[in-house]
């Protein structure tokens, strides 16, 4: 059982057009809209892949209530006084896509302390921590969160929660570089890697975009290249690489053969329209391309939605 917390949850909408124009008025030619939030991602696509997982989220009014009965995998919800927000994500076939997203509700202390306790108590074999914090919520509440676990803890917080998680004994830091830079204030990857190792993380794992993974321990740097020739959606392909990290790891691969699943889970799910979501056949496809020892119960009538493309890879 992999327990996944999601500070700051949202309702994804993604609004597809033909061409990002700033400043002018364009029409959609599809929506959609689903449960969000980086823990929430990271638990459909364990989910998905026949891994028992339980979502841990806070949410509140109308929204929240959307979204709790929206949810497709098991849960234990919180209770907010202010509405769950929402994210919106623009994208075409030519570029990038832009994501506008709320800064979520006010949290009170009483309601973080229910959000840990609701984490505390379950039973899981390892614990995420993944997205943003919501206004008002305590760094040290993830810090407490990742000390009060005896498995696996990898934490995918932004700014002081990641220095807090470190600080805790997370087992598993996995910023992207950006994220890495801003919460250490470091001048480079390398520099920022050894102030969360000296904190107390016992590895950190820097997501690279199309320059794949690298992971810090103690004693060396390993790294990994993103799996070449993919393009598509490029949002959400960060959390499909945590959960392919966490379930290599707790499936007891070493950690560069979790970092070359993690790859390929986040190659996977560039290849899907939406976030939280990964390309089932293109995920085999490149697994089998990996020396793991990695069973999975994957579901295979989900066609490639996008072509591959040799002069990409996945951001």
């Amino acid at each position: 059982m992999i327990v996944v917390v999601t500070p700051n949850p949202a309702v994804d909408v993604t609004y597809r057009v033909e061409e990002q124009r700033t400043g002018r008025t364009q029409r959609v030619l599809d929506v959609a809209r689903r449960p969000g939030g980086k823990g929430v991602n990271v638990a459909r696509v364990l989910h998905a892949a026949g891994v028992p997982c339980r979502c841990v989220l806070p949410l509140g009014g109308p929204s929240g209530a959307w979204l709790a009965a929206a949810l497709d995998v098991p849960a234990t919800t919180v209770a907010l006084s202010g509405p769950t927000r929402t994210t919106v994500t623009v994208v075409d076939d030519l570029t990038h896509p832009t994501v506008l997203a709320e800064p979520g509700p006010a949290v009170t202390a009483a309601e973080w302390d229910a959000l840990t306790a609701a984490a505390g108590t379950a039973d899981a074999d390892a614990l995420v921590v993944s997205g943003s914090l919501p206004p008002g919520a305590d760094p040290a509440g993830v810090g407490r969160l990742i000390a009060a676990r005896t498995g696996l803890t990898v934490a995918d917080v932004p700014g002081p929660a990641l220095l807090a998680a470190a600080g805790a004994g997370a087992d598993v830091c996995k910023p992207n570089r950006e994220e890495l830079l801003a919460a250490t204030g470091a001048a480079s990857e390398a520099d920022g890697a050894a102030d969360l190792l000296a904190r107390g993380a016992g590895a950190v794992v820097v997501s690279r975009g199309e320059d794949g993974l690298a992971a810090y321990t103690g004693g060396a740097v390993l790294t990994v290249p993103a799996v070449p020739g993919v393009r598509g959606n490029p949002t959400g392909a960060g959390d499909a690489a945590t959960a392919g990290l966490v379930l290599a790891l707790t499936r007891g691969l070493a950690l560069e053969d979790a970092l070359r699943c993690a790859a390929a889970f986040g190659a996977a799910a560039v290849l899907r329209p939406t976030a939280g979501e990964v390309d089932h056949r293109a995920l085999t496809r490149f697994l089998d391309d990996l020396p793991l020892d990695l069973p999975l119960d994957l579901p295979l009538d989900l066609p490639l939605d996008l072509p591959l493309d040799p002069t990409r890879s996945p951001a």
